[in-house]
């Protein structure tokens, strides 16, 4: 745990972390580089902002000419606000409002519709801003679910995009509509094989060509083949890597790298899962008959799905001592529980470490991507500092925050501080 240690060294870590997160941004260029590597320069390779939303990362990987799929209004502003070029953002969302779609629509942005509604309004929209939009139709597969039903799309049923099985409606809808120009397809993410991700995109493939056929042209100009791509969060797993995706596709898809078609990658999971490490102090220990638990500082605020689902998600973890160094000796069975007060809130579940003791570190692997992303606000906890590691210096990506910055989240905009008008102190009954 270099990384660990060179932090401590170097004050970054301070008494008041209770926890802190790395992000290895010189891991990150080179995640990003084997996507532009497999799918070449020419595919727009959007990372997913929902996976980390922290704007440092975001502005990062904007210098390095990444795009952006935003998956909400706010995330398309935190992609602006990041410097990405509104033609290299995606917007993608089952829900999007009308108004929203007018600013896509506005702004240039690359709009995946996710059904034929939308289509329709986007094609109102266009008539009335006197704007072609720049627009896919999102298409499920139906090519099955993984082994994780929650992160699968494609099953015979979704509430993701329009069924393949309505061939002749979305045929129906790039007839009726010029500026319909792209095709957009995600079967999920981690826990679906490699075999379904090329099926899925297949069949996508497939219906791209008889559009095409169909009407005499070239019709479907962008194909977006989503994201997806599975990390290795234990040691037993053995994720495909990009190149191997690519050459699967080009075996299945042959004209799919032909330059017939504008490619597009939505890879968050890849770009960032292995790049984040999360370090918590063991505040106590405790040693029951059959059960040691060691308390930490990070737990379902930031691993709601490895707490609410641990069967399905895991993270490899690593004891270090105060300083930073590996900490050696026989391993036991060890549950990491966090700070929250309910029973589930265990990130890491008979852990095999070495004996641990308070003032010890926990570093856990692999988070960089859904983990910060989804930070829970139950119990009103501070999210940790958060610190970016590039070519052997650190910089603060987002500092800790304090006990006030929760306050000031609760009251929101308004900024309401203390009762409300007319209302007590609750210290004891209004003067008579």
């Amino acid at each position: 745990m270099e990384m660990v240690e060179k932090g401590l060294a170097a004050g970054m870590i301070r008494e008041a972390d209770t926890a802190v997160v790395f992000h290895d941004l010189d891991r990150l260029e080179r995640r990003l580089g084997e996507v532009t590597a497999a799918f070449g320069p020419d595919a727009l390779a959007a990372a997913a902002v929902k996976a980390n939303p922290l704007p440092p990362v975001l502005a990062f990987l904007a210098g390095l000419g990444a795009g952006a799929e935003a998956a909400s209004l706010p995330e398309v502003e935190l992609a602006l606000d990041a410097g990405f070029p509104a033609g290299r953002i995606v917007f993608d969302s089952p829900a999007k409002t009308l108004e929203e779609l007018r600013f896509a629509v506005s702004l240039g942005l690359a709009v995946n519709a996710d059904n034929l509604d939308e289509v329709e309004r986007l094609g109102t929209l266009g008539a009335s801003l006197g704007r072609a939009p720049r627009a896919g139709l999102r298409v499920n597969p139906q090519v099955g679910l993984g082994r994780i039903k929650a992160t699968s799309v494609a099953g015979v049923y979704s509430k993701f995009g329009v069924p393949l099985a309505d061939r002749e409606a979305i045929l129906a809808a790039f007839a009726r509509h010029p500026w319909l120009e792209g095709l957009h397809v995600h079967i999920g993410s981690q826990g679906c094989s490699l075999d379904m991700l090329v099926a899925g995109v297949g069949a996508i493939y497939d219906l791209a060509l008889e559009i095409n056929a169909r009407l005499e042209t070239r019709r479907v100009r962008r194909f977006d083949l989503g994201g997806g791509l599975p990390v290795a969060y234990c040691d037993t797993d053995d994720p495909p890597t990009p190149g191997v995706y690519a050459a699967a596709l080009a075996e299945r898809c042959p004209g799919l790298f032909s330059g017939q078609f504008g490619l597009v990658t939505e890879f968050g999971r890849f770009l960032h899962a292995p790049c984040g490490l999360a370090v918590s102090r063991v505040e106590y220990v405790k040693r029951q008959p059959g059960h040691n638990t060691a308390v930490l500082h990070l737990g379902a605020d930031m691993f709601v799905r490895e707490c609410y689902n641990p069967d399905l998600w895991t993270h490899g973890v690593t004891l270090l001592s105060p300083d930073g160094r590996d900490k050696g000796g026989a391993c036991g069975t060890w549950h990491l529980a966090g700070p929250l007060c309910f029973s589930g809130d265990f990130p890491v579940w008979q852990a095999k470490l070495p004996d641990v003791a308070p003032g010890d570190l926990v570093a856990i692997h692999d988070v960089g991507a859904y983990t910060l992303a989804m930070w829970s606000r139950y119990n009103s906890r501070q999210m940790p500092r958060i610190l970016g590691y590039r070519q052997g210096a650190f910089r603060v990506l987002r500092e800790r925050e304090e006990p006030e910055d929760l306050v000031r989240f609760w009251q929101g905009r308004s900024g309401q501080a203390g009762p409300a008008a007319g209302e007590g102190d609750g210290r004891g009954p209004q003067g008579a």
